[in-house]
């Protein structure tokens, strides 16, 4: 397992794998809007017409999913079913998230809300909702938010609708939390993954959270204070010297044009609390088929699980195997 040393920067946009598979191929890093717009529709008609849209497409066989997506022969489909047969090991079964810009934020915060577990202590804080007001009056430059798709052409309060996404990530997870058995919590935690407008709602908040964790991380390191070494290596990018520039090009694009790199994974992690473990099937049979955001979490944060085919597109293993444990 990849948790003494994190992927190298070099190393994250490649492959173990190199060929391309014989299901339709993914050519760009990130999604096109008529791709998006496909999945979606696929996503749609695995629930039924009747039914509203689901990010979070019901569960499968893990086996049976790979061997429709990988029917060839080639290094990377090989090396695809391989890694598939080594997560079966542990679950069984695997949902399909959709897979445009947000889909990184989306298999994380699925994960992280679905689990039986009491409302994470940072949502507790009575102060979270003033987090918007306090850190714009700050830095003026967090008014060059850009909000996401679903809220494009809106005249929106930038201040109020951060605040509103805040609150509403609070009273969900909270209302997720209070839920006794894991198949209500799972039924609901569906239906709000159906609500479009709240979904994303929650996604403005989770990125508003890793910029101010950013923040948090670059005053630290200006001060001289230790800090994670993903910290340094997001900041020595020269498309993020600051947290100004992170918010500028690589945040404001999330849900637009681009997704989460590698080194924004570690980012999220830490402002949701949370350990992300990823298997990276294109990384089979290396140290880094199983890594961890960050590489040393602290021992009381929940665990969630994602498995990625090519270090951009997230989806969900669900149902541990009986006496199996990681």
């Amino acid at each position: 397992m990849s948790r003494g040393t994190m992927p190298q920067p070099g190393a994250w946009p490649g492959a173990s794998c190199a060929e391309t598979p014989a299901r339709e191929a993914e050519e760009d890093i990130y999604r096109a809007a008529d791709e998006i717009e496909k999945e979606k529709e696929l996503l749609v008609h695995e629930r039924g017409a009747s039914e509203n849209r689901l990010s979070v497409a019901p569960e499968m066989d893990i086996m049976d999913y790979c061997k429709k997506e990988w029917r060839s022969n080639t290094q990377k489909a090989t090396c695809m079913k391989k890694g598939y047969e080594a997560v079966s090991q542990k679950f069984t079964s695997i949902r399909r998230v959709r897979g445009d810009n947000y889909c990184a934020l989306r298999a994380t915060l699925f994960q992280a809300m679905s689990q039986p577990a009491e409302l994470p202590p940072w949502l507790q804080d009575p102060d979270l909702t003033l987090l918007p007001e306090k850190l714009i009056s700050r830095y003026s430059w967090i008014k060059q938010w850009k909000l996401g798709l679903k809220f494009d052409g809106r005249s929106e309060d930038l201040v109020e609708k951060i605040k509103e996404s805040l609150a509403l990530l609070r009273k969900k997870w909270a209302g997720l939390a209070e839920m006794r058995t894991a198949e209500e919590r799972q039924m609901a935690c569906d239906e709000l993954f159906r609500n479009e407008e709240e979904e994303y709602s929650l996604y403005e908040a989770v990125k508003f959270l890793m910029l101010n964790r950013a923040i948090e991380l670059y005053d630290d390191k200006e001060k001289g204070k230790d800090v994670p070494l993903f910290s340094v290596l997001l900041f020595a990018r020269d498309t993020s010297n600051d947290p100004g520039q992170l918010l500028r090009n690589h945040l404001n694009p999330v849900g637009h044009t681009g997704g989460l790199e590698q080194v924004e994974m570690f980012l999220l992690a830490y402002a949701v609390c949370h350990t992300i473990r990823v298997y990276r099937l294109s990384k089979y049979n290396t140290e880094e088929f199983i890594t961890v955001y960050p590489t040393d979490p602290p021992r009381d944060w929940p665990v969630v699980t994602l498995i990625a085919e090519d270090d951009r597109h997230y989806n969900i293993p669900v149902r541990v195997c009986e006496e199996t444990s990681l």
